[in-house]
């Protein structure tokens, strides 16, 4: 249950990483007021209003396109030069204390998963006649 709490915790910050540096931009196409198509990375299709054939009226400010720009952020890292003498002690000690946290302690090997168990030639609770109820 931790490993998984700790892999959705992890994806989730992933997630934030990359919505919070990305950048994109928004193109909207109107026509006469009236919203005719949206575009999201790319540059929204035309209602071919604008062109202005012979058989067509020209119609002077009838469509406009409007775009919206959303800027990510550039920066993730906050640079260690920035941070004052107090701080930059306090990061040390608290990333040494919390690494000391974790030191592995010596693992005694166990013997018996060398030797097999002695093979059972007579069942003993049986020839004392001693039950564990």
């Amino acid at each position: 249950m931790r490993k998984a709490i700790h892999k959705i915790s992890a994806f989730l910050m992933a997630l934030v990483v990359l919505f919070s540096t990305m950048s994109f931009t928004v193109s909207m196409h109107y026509c006469q007021g009236e919203l005719i198509d949206t575009a999201i990375f790319q540059k929204a299709h035309t209602c071919d209003m604008e062109m202005g054939g012979e058989s067509e009226m020209k119609m002077d400010g009838c469509c406009n396109d409007q775009e919206i720009k959303i800027e990510g952020q550039d920066e993730l890292k906050l640079p260690v030069a920035d941070l004052n003498i107090g701080q930059q002690v306090f990061v040390i000690s608290f990333l040494h204390s919390y690494i000391e946290l974790f030191q592995t302690t010596e693992q005694r090997k166990n013997t018996f998963f060398d030797y097999p168990p002695p093979f059972i030639v007579r069942q003993i609770f049986k020839l004392d006649e001693t039950y564990l109820i």
